[in-house]
């Protein structure tokens, strides 16, 4: 089968419902909610469409389809700058240490403090393939592809990017972190939680979460011990994210605890090792595997294809240029892995 990598369409509103509903919950940016995910793919369209480069309140979404049969079969989505429409909430973990002279002992005391500290940075996520095809390198593909498109679009992106990866959710959907913590003040389920910020945002947390520094030895156990922990399906990720050059510096969700990861985005690896090039032939018959894209905004695509560099550029095989909607002389980036 082949696969590729292109833009959203508004009439992808089926697809991506179909998705957001295999998800089991927590997936913020894949909410189970038709009218929320089709108010996305108009952003994403509107995004598309924007003539002028820059940073601004915007939403790209990707989606993996297979070319044999049409069917989009994963998503994952660019926003070009968090904290634009509201702000962007995390918790940032702390130690306060305080000395007792009578006592002569130095204590040490883990903190949790909501900050704002990760605005106006871009953000991947969203990344969701179907249970079946999680194989075959498809999630790399969905991942990588990400971070060309942001080099092929780099003034429209901030300085730093982060992924913010789904923390632990119990086998009732539940989330012991909120359950320790958020959940206290709000009178809600996770679930019900998770929900509304999906769809309306997070102001809300401004509005009714306590200010002050939490001290996370006041917390129950179940709640400390997922604090910084990904959801055992997005370990992979995690170590994806930690391939290309991202690190978790200290933040986390303030809904499930998830690790907020973050690089500076032009030392992510793709970013900074991928090249441009021009096709030269189309009669590529072995190679090396690379990442491969072309176009711009509406028309980016991106596979995964094998290429053989020659002089002037690189040759790619007739499927590969298909795939791509490329000719002989059109430009391309690729990145070799």
């Amino acid at each position: 089968m082949s696969f590729r990598i292109r833009a959203s369409r508004i009439a992808d509103i089926g697809s991506l419902y179909e998705l957001a509903k295999l998800t089991g919950g927590g997936f913020t940016n894949l909410p189970p909610d038709r009218d929320a995910l089709a108010a996305k793919l108009a952003r994403s369209a509107h995004a598309f469409a924007k003539e002028a480069d820059t940073t601004g309140d915007d939403i790209y979404v990707l989606m993996l389809e297979n070319s044999e049969t049409g069917q989009v079969r994963g998503t994952a989505q660019v926003f070009s700058k968090i904290g634009q429409h509201w702000p962007f909430y995390s918790y940032r973990t702390g130690v306060l240490s305080q000395t007792s002279q009578e006592l002569g002992r130095t204590f040490r005391a883990e903190m949790l403090t909501l900050t704002t500290d990760l605005e106006g940075s871009s953000e991947v996520g969203g990344l969701f393939l179907h249970p079946r095809e999680r194989a075959g390198g498809l999630g790399l593909l969905l991942a990588r592809s990400r971070y060309l498109f942001i080099r092929q679009h780099r003034r429209r992106f901030g300085d730093r990017v982060i992924a913010e990866l789904r923390g632990v959710i119990d086998e009732a959907g539940g989330s012991p972190f909120w359950d320790g913590l958020a959940g206290k003040f709000f009178g809600m389920s996770f679930q019900e939680a998770d929900q509304f910020n999906a769809v309306h945002g997070n102001q809300f947390i401004a509005d009714l979460m306590p200010k002050h520094p939490i001290y996370t030895a006041m917390l129950p156990e179940t709640a400390r011990a997922v604090m910084g922990m990904p959801h055992p399906t997005g370990r992979a990720a995690m170590r994806m994210l930690e391939g290309e050059g991202f690190a978790h510096e200290g933040y986390i969700d303030i809904f499930d605890g998830g690790p907020s990861m973050a690089a500076a985005t032009d030392q992510i690896r793709t970013v900074r090792d991928a090249a441009d090039a021009k096709i030269v032939a189309i009669d590529a018959e072995g190679g090396q595997r690379a990442l491969v894209s072309h176009g711009r905004l509406q028309d980016f695509v991106a596979i995964h294809a094998m290429i053989e560099e020659r002089d002037g550029g690189i040759a790619i095989s007739a499927e590969s240029a298909a795939l791509l909607g490329a000719s002989v002389g059109d430009e391309v980036a690729y990145a070799v892995r």
